[in-house]
């Protein structure tokens, strides 16, 4: 590997108040100060990319900028040592792709503690498979069945099923023998959720707002990809003691409901990180979906495009239009 190192990027820049992203090349010198130089294979798309790609001053300070929250390669320099030269590694969250150049780009500098090492018998392309998605359901699982959410004692709702998070959470529950009602707004994609392993498949109506503080219940528990109302409703609906685990907001990061399911049901409402959670909780996630949590119909679903496809694909996510999973082959 040489000091310096040209390569290509979808890049963001700001043009006359607009944002643009477009293929750019550029050199390893560009990238910011890091410990571990990574050569990226492949990246996956998610809905905080499209957020940057679009200027989101929430997400992205300042342009231009190569977003991609999740990366997926082999180290080519280590300053530490760890992980080593020449082994396979998964970033995703912490500021990558957010104010530090991302996996858009075919190499990333990163601190080395951003790094896990990828499970053994996986390749990058499976890591960016699941990706920030695919952790976000496993760590939304997770904090159900530590709440000890069990499939007998009732049917799991899944909000935002057709999304990246909530198509893997649908497969992975259904997986784990759970009686599973995928909420989607996506009609067209009955079959495809059924497919996962969905045993009823609902519109987003089912979540549309009730002015009434309380509803029959109907699941035990729940994994919400969406926030907003649709959580709400989701909570009202909740058995005694049941759970939802909340990761996502595209209907809106405002909450708007009353204290009455949480104290005269016992409902449990749960947050999930996937950004600046611990390394250690991430290898384990990436650990269980490389074994005991395969998700094999996710895997042979994921559509894969290339850089050129990039602002199709994020402008779909902002519209609502995207579904299933996208990953990024920086070869194509």
């Amino acid at each position: 590997m040489t000091s310096e190192t040209q390569f290509k990027a979808w890049r963001v820049e700001e043009q006359d108040g607009a944002y643009k992203g477009a293929e750019q090349t550029l050199s390893t010198r560009d990238l910011p100060p890091g410990e571990v130089l990574i050569k990226v294979s492949y990246s996956s798309l998610n809905y905080k990319d499209a957020l940057s790609a679009s200027g989101n001053k929430g997400v992205t300070r300042s342009f231009p900028h190569t977003p991609g929250i999740d990366a997926a390669g082999e180290v080519v320099e280590s300053a530490t040592g760890t992980p080593a030269v020449g082994s396979q590694v998964i970033v995703t969250g912490y500021d990558l792709g957010m104010n530090t150049d991302g996996g858009f780009g075919e190499y990333i500098r990163v601190p080395s503690a951003w790094c896990v090492s990828t499970p053994a018998g996986w390749e990058s392309e499976t890591a960016m498979v699941y990706g920030t998605a695919g952790l976000t359901a496993g760590l939304s699982v997770q904090k159900l069945l530590t709440m000890g959410a069990k499939p007998e004692q009732g049917k799991v709702a899944v909000s935002g099923a057709s999304g990246a998070v909530g198509s893997i959470a649908v497969e992975l529950l259904a997986k784990l023998g759970f009686d599973v009602v995928a909420i989607s707004g996506k009609a067209d994609h009955v079959a495809s959720l059924k497919e996962l392993g969905a045993t009823e498949v609902v519109g987003r109506d089912a979540l549309a707002e009730d002015k009434k503080p309380m509803l029959k219940p109907a699941f035990a528990n729940a994994v919400d990809t969406v926030g907003g109302t649709p959580l709400a409703e989701l909570l009202k609906q909740i058995q005694p003691g049941g759970s939802v685990s909340c990761c996502g907001l595209v209907a809106g990061p405002q909450l708007q409901t009353t204290v009455l399911p949480f104290i005269l049901r016992g409902v449990n409402l749960l947050g999930v990180d996937s950004v600046e959670i611990p390394l250690a909780e991430k290898e384990a996630v990436w650990n269980r979906f490389a074994s005991a949590w395969k998700c094999p119909k996710a895997e042979a679903s994921a559509k894969q495009i290339g850089r050129a496809d990039l602002d199709e694909a994020l402008k779909a996510f902002l519209k609502g239009e995207s579904a299933g999973k996208i990953v990024l082959d920086h070869a194509i």
